[in-house]
């Protein structure tokens, strides 16, 4: 039998490795709204669990959101989404969530209507959210996303753009930030830029994005990456930026080993692919071995089991093939849902990999029990043995910027030695990249981007409270 397929009950390990969510927003364009929608669905990898676009008609906030994929969400042309402003959203949700959890969030309050899309996690949220409440706030959703409008409206200034200053000086963690008022569009990036998030243009409208790869969509071009705690406003077709706080760069090494589209640009110097093949040759360099062939976990490691092969000179084949149409089911929120609704099938090319020793390239091990499944199919297919080659470091500490993993309990390499791991998922042997070839591989040639290795070090870039 030529492809050996299996219903795999979930993508990533039961650790729900997700990322946040994608933002997008335009300024001035006549079809604002149906811009945000190509944009959104080029960030559709960033969120599968809701989509939502929020626009401005002559001061009236017109807004479209719902459960699904944005083609799902937006199937029948939603006419009432019109004006020359808008922003996007596209979600995962770490818990059942529901419509109203759906971003973009619209607030009326004294200073007018203001619609927020954020991407991130706020580490002191849950500490807001009490002390406000104590103050007679009433929370309609769980969103962090919501404790930055309550701040907003609870300020003593009536100006939006003082306000919102105000709001990120009390709020910490990750956010990259999208504000639409009846007059402008703002974003906001964190002091430590834990997210990425993209300036560019088309003709004479401005636009945002989560990455860089919405932007070639829709045929904007790019102008640069927002700083780390920047503010950009876009008001009178001119554009302002304000530096509000000190710029302590920390982006996510995550966005390149993993969440980021290959086809992005987090950095200014490489694509994320490239980066991906840079991480698979320093894994190859440190973590040799002979073997008949490599091959990649589909998809984002593909570019690194590139790598590694160019490197060590061993052929790269497709012996894991991923069906494209499934969603990828580590988004989804919690483990009954993905294991019954969207269920990932993989299939591996028994006529490539029987007989022969196979190195499996893979981004990363949560909790093992997918590296498990994985080389058992290969097993079953008839290799002689399976070198697993992880091409980021060991998963030992949890996020809390957007990463769902809470606990250091989820995670296998915090639980048991590298050699308990390897008799676990029945590999022939497993490696993992170190930090300091992370490091080098991402840096590359360029000057180097500072990165939050929290997950590996245990080292955060902010405070953190891990109640909220």
């Amino acid at each position: 039998m030529e492809g050996r397929v299996v219903m795999l009950d979930e993508m990533i390990e039961t650790g729900r490795l997700h990322e946040a969510c994608g933002i997008f927003g335009i300024y001035g364009h006549p079809q604002a709204a149906g811009i945000v929608y190509y944009g959104l669905h080029a960030l559709q990898h960033r969120g599968q669990e809701s989509a939502g676009i929020a626009a401005v008609d002559q001061g009236r906030f017109n807004i479209h959101k719902d459960m699904g994929l944005v083609t799902e969400v937006f199937d029948n042309g939603n006419s009432e989404l019109t004006g020359d402003v808008a922003i996007g959203h596209v979600m995962y949700a770490n818990q059942r969530s529901a419509v109203t959890e759906a971003q973009p969030l619209v607030f009326k309050y004294r200073g007018g209507t203001i619609a927020l899309a954020q991407n991130g996690a706020l580490v002191n949220a849950g500490e807001i959210r009490r002390k406000l409440e104590q103050q007679g706030s009433i929370f309609q959703t769980n969103s962090d996303t919501e404790v930055i409008a309550h701040l907003i409206a609870r300020s003593k200034h009536d100006d939006l753009e003082t306000a919102l200053r105000e709001a990120l000086t009390v709020i910490e963690g990750a956010y990259a930030l999208l504000v639409l008022t009846e007059g402008c569009l703002i974003a906001c990036l964190d002091p430590n830029g834990l997210k990425p998030l993209a300036l560019g243009k088309i003709g004479d409208s401005y636009c945002f994005a989560s990455e860089t790869c919405a932007f070639d969509l829709i045929e904007a071009e790019f102008i640069r990456h927002v700083k780390p705690g920047e503010m950009i406003v876009v008001a009178n077709n001119q554009l302002r930026s304000i530096q509000v706080a000190e710029p302590k760069p920390s982006l996510c090494s995550f966005e390149f080993i993993y969440f980021a589209r290959p086809d992005s640009n987090l950095t200014g110097a490489m694509s994320v692919h490239q980066v991906r093949k840079l991480l698979g040759k320093q894994l190859a360099a440190e973590k040799p071995v002979k073997a008949d062939l490599v091959l990649g976990v589909p998809d984002s490691s593909l570019s690194a089991a590139i790598g590694y092969a160019e490197a060590l000179q061993i052929p790269y084949e497709m012996g894991l093939v991923k069906n494209r149409y499934v969603g990828r089911t580590f988004i989804r929120p919690d483990s009954e849902t993905r294991t019954r609704d969207v269920k990932l099938k993989l299939s591996v090319v028994q006529k490539v990999v029987e007989g022969k020793d196979v190195v499996m390239v893979d981004d990363s091990i949560i909790r093992g029990t997918t590296s498990q499944r994985i080389v058992r199919l290969l097993r079953d297919a008839g290799v002689r043995s399976v070198h697993v080659r992880i091409c980021s470091p060991p998963v030992i500490y949890p996020c809390f910027y957007g990463i769902d993993i809470s606990s250091r309990d989820e995670l296998i390499v915090a639980q048991k030695t590298i050699e308990q791991i390897r008799l676990f998922i029945g590999a022939d042997s497993l490696e993992f990249l170190s930090v300091d070839g992370l490091i080098k591989a991402i840096n590359g040639s360029q000057e180097p981007p500072r990165l939050c290795l929290a997950c590996f070090s245990g080292q955060y870039p902010t405070p953190i409270n891990p109640q909220g």
